[in-house]
């Protein structure tokens, strides 16, 4: 059984300067564990609802002072006396606590920063890694896994909500060859990075100018010309198309999704439109993964963008499923995506995002777990990806301390397995 002596919460900054939650966790016995949840700025409206002030002198409405609030209060005072077998225990305490569908009451950022401080306290007191913690947690459920090292998927040229929308898709990433080792394929992607920074001189005169999650962001004319631009990078890099990287698009359709249309670079088009133009892309490119490709509730577009696509690119689903059991649950029997985007403050408690985990993974759905537009630098995330097995990771480019301190942790967890040095 374990027991939580005392939480102490602290409102931070995120990577946009942001207010964020942090909390710390002492559990009866000494050990204690500590973690900070990220925000998003292209959030889904099926998300688990962050609390915010809404004082408007104070952080533009985004402060987080009540979520601290509750923590050092309402929710500390629940947890007097109470032991707990396991991390879905605490996890069910907080959610019957919110007494809500989206956690809106206490706050997603106030819940998940205790459910996170609680898992990282644990793994300290059983003295194992984090990303051992997290893989018994899906031990623990009957989790059947494969033992994969997650290939990153790394940010290189960004638009949309995260730069300003001089164009209309979010991101446009490179996808390393699997087969490579990690430290390898993150060697390959930096160079690849490098390039790019020369590419916007070179090509648009431009300085070293990054997005919210890393991304360059040069002035492109359409959304192709972002894709063209990323495969002659890679080109001038020295890696061949399909061999040695492959690239995938984050749309966020929601965003350019108007009165039933979409509007992609100042064309308007109906969804079996949009997927002909998706068409192309996956035939004139190494597709991997297409995210958000059409809009959060277009269910009758998904299905069509399934049928057209999935023999050719993966279907992720980033707003269309939330990190939610039900709405992946309704994706599947519809057939409208094969693919999760795993988002723990999304859904709000880490035994909820492995509850989605499972019911994505046993229809055999391919796992990208995500880091948000607003991070911090804590490294947890890498831990999640290691212990849950994803076939991806998604944090963003390889630049900005917040996107790095995830890449420096899964650089420390493979030298830790493939070396047999002690755990991290």
């Amino acid at each position: 059984m374990i027991q939580i002596e005392r939480l102490r919460p602290l409102e931070i900054l995120d990577s946009r300067g942001n207010p964020t939650v942090r909390c710390t966790c002492w559990l009866t016995g000494g050990a204690t564990g500590v973690c900070a949840v990220p925000a998003g700025a292209s959030t889904g409206k099926h998300e688990a609802v962050e609390l915010r002030d809404g004082d408007a002198f104070r952080y533009r409405g985004l402060g987080c002072q009540q979520a601290v609030a509750h923590i050092a209060g309402e929710i500390q005072d629940s947890l007097r006396g109470v032991e707990f077998r396991d991390q879905a225990e605490l996890d069910q305490h907080l959610i019957d606590l919110d007494g809500t569908p989206n956690l809106g009451r206490l706050g997603a950022n106030s819940i998940l920063a205790v459910s996170l401080a609680f898992a990282c306290a644990a793994a300290a007191a059983q003295r194992v890694p984090l990303h051992t913690y997290f893989a018994d947690l899906c031990a623990a459920a009957d989790q059947i896994r494969p033992h994969r090292f997650p290939v990153p998927t790394i940010n290189l040229f960004s638009g949309g909500m995260h730069a300003g929308q001089q164009v209309a898709i979010q991101d446009v990433l490179l996808v390393p060859k699997p087969s490579h080792e990690f430290p390898t394929q993150l060697e390959a992607m930096s160079e690849v990075y490098r390039v790019a920074v020369d590419f916007m001189a070179s090509e648009y005169g431009m300085r070293y100018l990054t997005a919210d999650e890393g991304g360059l962001a040069p002035p492109f004319s359409s959304s192709g010309a972002m894709l063209d631009g990323a495969m002659e990078c890679a080109y001038r890099a020295g890696l061949a198309a399909g061999a040695d990287f492959a690239v995938a698009v984050d749309a966020a359709a929601s965003h350019f999704h108007v009165n039933g249309q979409y509007v992609l670079d100042g064309v308007t088009l109906d969804a079996h439109q949009l997927v002909r133009v998706y068409e192309g892309w996956a035939n004139n490119y190494p597709l991997y993964s297409l995210e958000d490709g059409l809009a959060e509730d277009d269910w009758q577009g998904w299905q069509h963008m399934y049928e057209r696509l999935a023999d050719k690119t993966l279907i992720l689903g980033d707003d269309l499923l939330c990190t939610n059991r039900q709405r992946i649950e309704q994706a599947i029997e519809l057939r409208a995506a094969n693919a999760l985007l795993l988002k723990l403050n999304q859904i709000g408690t880490v035994s909820r995002a492995l509850d989605a985990l499972q019911v994505a993974r046993a229809a055999g759905w391919h796992i990208v777990i995500s880091a948000r537009s607003g991070e911090t630098e804590d490294a947890w995330l890498a831990d999640l990806a290691v212990g849950w097995s994803a076939q991806n990771i998604k944090v963003g480019s390889i630049a900005q301390s917040e996107r790095l301190a995830k890449y420096n942790r899964l650089l420390e967890i493979h030298a830790s397995i493939t070396r047999l040095e002690p755990p991290v």
